[in-house]
């Protein structure tokens, strides 16, 4: 009988036993605090201490002082809500060693009562014990520089929400011009509106107000423009054109900030010239033999500014979806050992399910939303050129749907961004149309073919086109 090689798995480097750990219940307005450290009779039992802390900035800082002075090596809270936050920067800031948990991890045990008390003490075993998986805090500046990026995403939503309004509005005054123009946010229809409002009423006048394209469709526009549009309406617009100027001005803002705090963002890791590229390959980017001095180029650091240069670079990404990406993940990425890792954080990857010798996968789940969405529309982008993603999309989309070959496409551009971060100076080269056709085996795709021809009952005799 034969037997199956033996697979040998290494522990994580958070798979560690503890001796002296701290955890924290997190609630609104207090944390209840659990301290498991060594007995001091010296019998090698644990001692737990449990008690209340309120959730104010004082009261932390002085936890923390408790805490380093009794030697604790890892602190653990649980990720609710935004509750978290006061107790992983203060803590952090203090020099302890914080980690963020998910909720899911740390379930309450089956048949125990559920209260804070109890769940602090949980908490606290599993943190000395090592069996808790930390979740990726960015540097404070990455998570300023977050901050920003997450707020211009929310406020184009708004502003977005706004021109829908707008929309709906003309509808609603028989004003059809968003079914003649491609968008409702271009200059014309700016103009169009901005002289209803005014009180300009003859379709005429209006639809000579475009511009551009625009003006071959004259006789449309004057039909589209052609409706009811009374004082109410006039109003009600001059409402939403506020609110969507009043937020493009703060997006601008941002979009300003945002620049200047990447200028400022600590270069990446110095690539180191003995890591080995995977599989024994290339870097992309690089060559097998380079000179010296690009060699030693390759070893400086780059800059925030030259990995959004270098990120533009990827079909489908550009200037701002790049710096959503610095401020998701960060420059560094020792957090993210592998490729894989970062995909499995962001979700991006099905969830594989393995009962026996039966495999099935399951949903990708939820991740973060704002680097998801910003590599769901590269990946919608990128499909659409005439790239190697671009071509591995058509691919996949004959067979495994749209939803299901972005989220594909999403992964792939996820693992070219993590190989440009990991190796600091390579650069993006893109593969090519052709690149699966070259892979081709052209051998044994003929046999195959002809085997099935045979199978039909036919006679194959192969001879070589001129």
């Amino acid at each position: 009988m034969m037997t199956k090689q033996v697979e040998e798995i290494l522990d994580e480097p958070h798979e560690q036993i503890v001796q002296r750990v701290c955890a924290i219940d997190v609630g609104k307005d207090s944390g209840t605090v659990c301290v498991r450290v060594p007995a001091a009779s010296g019998t090698g039992r644990r001692v737990s201490k449990v008690w209340d802390v309120p959730a104010r900035t004082r009261a932390v800082l002085g936890l923390a002082a408790q805490l380093s002075d009794q030697g604790i090596e890892k602190v653990t809270l649980e990720s609710t809500s935004d509750y978290w936050r006061i107790w992983f920067y203060l803590l952090e800031a203090h020099g302890l060693d914080v980690q963020l948990v998910n909720a899911r991890d740390v379930k309450n045990v089956p048949g125990r009562p559920k209260t804070d008390k109890l769940d602090s003490v949980w908490l606290a075993k599993l943190t000395e014990k090592g069996l808790l998986r930390p979740s990726f805090v960015p540097s404070a500046q990455v998570r300023q520089l977050r901050d920003y990026t997450r707020m211009r995403a929310d406020l184009t939503g708004d502003r977005t929400r706004y021109w829908q309004r707008l929309e709906k509005l003309l509808e609603d005054a028989l004003i059809k011009v968003t079914s003649v123009a491609s968008r409702i946010d271009t200059l014309s229809v700016r103009d169009m509106i901005e002289a209803l409002i005014a009180g300009q009423r003859d379709p005429r006048v209006l639809a000579g107000m475009a511009r551009g394209r625009m003006r071959l469709k004259y006789a449309d526009l004057v039909e589209s423009l052609t409706g009811q549009f009374d004082d109410h309406h006039a109003e009600l617009a001059r409402m939403l054109l506020h609110q969507i100027d009043t937020l493009t001005d703060q997006i601008d803002v941002l979009t300003a900030r945002i620049e200047a705090l990447l200028a400022s963002l600590p270069a990446g890791n110095t690539p180191d010239p003995d890591r080995p590229a995977p599989d024994g390959q290339t870097r992309p980017g690089t060559r097998a033999n380079a000179p010296a001095d690009e060699a030693a180029q390759r070893r400086t650091p780059p800059t925030a500014a030259d990995m959004i240069k270098i990120l533009d670079q990827i079909p489908g990404i550009g200037p701002s979806n790049a710096q959503v990406i610095i401020a998701e993940i960060g420059l560094d990425m020792s957090r993210f050992p592998t490729a894989g890792h970062l995909v499995s954080w962001t979700r991006l990857c099905p969830r594989t399910i393995q009962s026996g010798k039966r495999s099935t996968t399951g949903k990708t789940g939820k991740g973060n939303r704002y680097l998801r969405a910003v590599l769901g529309e590269a990946a919608a982008t990128g499909g659409k050129t005439q790239t190697f993603l671009g071509e591995r999309y058509r691919r996949l989309i004959k067979r495994r749907g749209k939803l299901k070959t972005i989220v594909a496409i999403a992964r792939s551009i996820l693992v070219i961004i993590w190989h440009l971060l990991a190796n600091p100076g390579t650069t993006f080269h893109d593969l090519g149309v052709d690149f699966n056709d070259h892979r081709i085996d052209i051998g044994r795709r003929t046999r195959n073919h002809v085997r099935q021809l045979e199978a039909l009952g036919f006679n194959v005799t192969l001879t070589a086109a001129a």
